[in-house]
């Protein structure tokens, strides 16, 4: 299947905004190459099953759909150990912190 697009670098970067760049640079960094091309289709206005099979892209869609709740969830954990850290009586008054060099 041959499909030719002529898209200006202008028109690329009013299609795609940098978040959804970002999402798809991330993904490919993760190996992730299979939804890294879903989010393109998706991003820039096509249907990705009219150019994956059902299957796969409903198995693409439950694999992701888990991941992003794992990063939901150790974002949200790292933001509580934060904020109970800040809040933690030792660190109330900085007075009292001592450098290393001061030990």
């Amino acid at each position: 299947m041959n499909y030719s697009a002529s898209y200006s670098q202008k028109d690329f970067h009013s299609v795609i905004t940098p978040e959804q760049f970002n999402h798809i640079i991330e993904a490919i960094a993760d190996g992730r190459y299979s939804w890294a091309c879903v989010l393109i289709l998706r991003y820039i206005g096509y249907n990705p099953i009219h150019y994956i099979p059902q299957r796969t892209y409903s198995r693409l869609i439950k694999e992701n759909r888990q991941i992003s709740a794992l990063v939901t969830a150790s974002k949200q954990k790292t933001s509580s150990d934060i904020q109970a850290s800040v809040n933690s009586p030792n660190y109330r008054d900085l007075s009292q912190l001592v450098t290393a060099g001061e030990r």
